[in-house]
């Protein structure tokens, strides 16, 4: 790790090139931002046939299927036991026509709300992309969430129709059948030779086979709502985010210069539909581009990652800070035992990368990882690392074109400023407008207006911007330690920690001092080979304090087997501080173990 370390502080940039690849689709940033035009976007999608609007999944499928593209493989699955299944375009626009003939005579209509509960599933996205076809809205739920939170999103997002399997419906649905009265429909996708045979549900497969496999689009306008992601708050019931049909613009530019996607491309997002990365880049973005999206229904292994990257010539990846850190953990040598030549970039997202993966990455795959930021209400990326740019380990890029980004200062009033300084840390906001942005909160307008201020989406995120542009996170508004009159970003003392070599992990809370305010506490997971103990604690103090100033190391520091993290991979700080203080944990609904 020293050797990581060391790349990370001394290098400014990371210049990348490889011989043989295809040029980058953004060449040159500044051009980029200067000719941008949405209308230009939208020149690249064909529209609905005559005129009628703008939907999702013709973009995304049907358009390919009429075309050439029609026997290219969309969707190549992998199976937990290693079994692959392909499935083409026309494929894809086969299947989701039927389901959402399936729809239909089930008399669910424009608007109205389809929830999936399953794993990675081929029945999964044809149910995600039949729905959007119909015009009714799709919601995805994490399967791997207990009841409550289940029964919180389907209350709350109105929920028609439920596609789930026989065993979570039974575990985690059927008890609170009656307590949801809209839910008319379940929809069970047999597992294997179990029977779909429960009472109260319809069987998929039979209802499948027995649709039609065309299906006329509805007229769209791109405005209205297709998808439906919730997201949670610190406190309080989760938030469902409405998402339109217009994202498609969005979803296939970020596709274009944000992950530099080629016709030729083999694509790999890790991320789960349960979540806003799964939905945006594990199933649209690729698919508006017409290039190959492989899916990989097993969990994080090392060997199986590589194997897929492999055998599958997976030349595109986009990854999660959380999958690389644990890839880190088991070492650079083993991604070296593997042929992972056909990667031409590595991306990754979730919550910001510590500047040592970003290095490890050139260590590991001989390129670096790109970060880039941006949230469930902002429905795709906003800042990114280009390919054809430099790399500052630790930053999450520029804005894309046709984002504007900014910092502000709030101001006393409720009004906000921009900072037109570099290097001050203030909020991070957009100027709202963009296509995949969220056009409200289900049933909570205030909470939505809440959000925007003088012209500007608040993100709740403190960032800063340097002299070249390039934005740096800080940390959540609600995760800054207030210390001594410092304000600190936990992001910086957990990455400075997770230079040393024993530490795999790191979180960053303040408690309460009665001197300074709050005082900086640190809880830290270490890598195998290291054990706690107060030898270790103080050298890791002793290694922050170098790195950091006594300010802003941390004066405390925990050992734990593991750190609490949301199912999407995020280490939950404000748990953390919960459960330090004794404080109530709020919704911990997402929450990858609730122990």
């Amino acid at each position: 790790m020293s050797d990581t370390l060391e790349s990370a502080r001394g290098f400014a940039t990371i210049v990348k090139a490889r011989a043989g690849d295809p040029p980058p689709n953004l060449r040159d940033y500044g051009e980029a931002v200067a000719g941008f035009r949405w209308d230009d976007v939208r020149a690249r999608l064909d529209g609905l046939p005559d005129g009628a609007g703008l939907n999702l999944a013709y973009e995304a499928v049907d358009r390919h299927a009429a075309g050439p593209l029609r026997s290219k493989v969309a969707l190549r699955w992998i199976g937990r036991d290693g079994e692959v299944r392909e499935f083409s375009y026309g494929d894809l626009a086969e299947a989701s026509s039927r389901f959402a003939n399936v729809l239909g005579e089930l008399g669910i209509g424009k608007g109205e709300r389809v929830f999936g509960l399953l794993g990675r599933v081929p029945e999964l996205y044809v149910a995600v992309l039949g729905t959007l076809k119909s015009g009714s809205v799709f919601c995805p739920l994490f399967s791997a969430f207990g009841p409550e939170p289940i029964h919180q999103r389907l209350e709350i997002g109105d929920g028609r129709v439920l596609v789930t399997s026989p065993t979570l419906y039974r575990k985690k649905v059927a008890e609170l059948r009656p307590s949801l009265p809209d839910l008319e429909h379940v929809l069970l996708v047999g597992e294997g030779d179990e029977p779909t045979a429960v009472e109260g549900t319809l069987d998929y497969g039979t209802r499948m086979r027995a649709a039609s496999p065309t299906f006329n689009v509805p007229p769209t306008d791109p405005e209205d709502m297709a998808l439906l992601h919730f997201t949670s708050g610190t406190t309080g019931r989760p938030k469902g985010a409405v998402h339109v049909h217009g994202a498609a613009l969005h979803h296939y530019l970020t596709g274009l210069y944000a992950l530099d996607f080629h016709p030729d491309d083999v694509f790999w997002c890790t991320a789960d539909p349960g979540w806003v990365t799964g939905t945006s880049y594990g199933i649209l973005a690729p698919l508006l581009h017409g290039i190959t999206n492989v899916v990989d229904e097993g969990e994080l292994d090392a060997d199986r990652w590589y194997g897929i990257i492999q055998e599958q010539r997976v030349t595109v990846w986009y990854t999660a800070p959380t999958a690389v850190r644990m890839l880190m953990r088991v070492g650079a040598q083993v991604a070296r035992e593997y042929d992972l030549s056909s990667l031409r970039f590595v991306g990754s997202v979730g919550e910001p990368l510590n500047p040592e993966a970003v290095v490890w990455g050139q260590q590991a795959f001989g390129k670096p990882i790109h970060d880039n930021w941006w949230q469930t209400e902002t429905g795709g990326i906003m800042i990114a690392n280009y390919r054809a740019m430099d790399v500052k380990p630790g930053s999450m890029g520029r804005p894309l074109p046709g984002i504007e980004a900014g910092i502000v200062r709030h101001l006393e009033g409720g009004r906000v400023e921009e900072i037109a300084e570099s290097d001050v840390e203030g909020e991070l906001a957009l100027r709202p407008g963009w296509p995949s942005m969220f056009r409200g909160y289900l049933h909570d307008p205030a909470r939505y207006d809440k959000c925007f201020v003088d012209g500007w989406y608040l993100s709740g995120d403190l960032a800063r911007r340097d002299a070249d542009g390039y934005f740096w996170f800080v940390g959540r508004a609600d995760d800054v330690i207030k210390s001594a009159g410092h304000l600190i970003g936990p992001f910086e003392v957990e990455s400075a920690l997770l230079e040393h070599p024993a530490v795999a992990e790191a979180g960053v809370i303040g408690v309460p001092d009665p001197v300074v305010g709050e005082l900086v506490k640190a809880f830290v997971t270490l890598h195998k080979g290291y054990e706690p103990s107060e030898a270790l604690r103080l050298e890791l103090q002793g290694h922050a304090r170098k790195r950091l100033g006594p300010v802003v190391a941390p004066k405390a520091i925990d050992f734990r087997d593991s750190l609490p993290h949301t199912r999407s991979g995020k280490i939950m700080r404000r748990l953390l501080k919960a459960r330090e203080l004794g404080l109530p944990e709020g919704d911990i609904s997402t929450l990858e173990d609730p122990r």
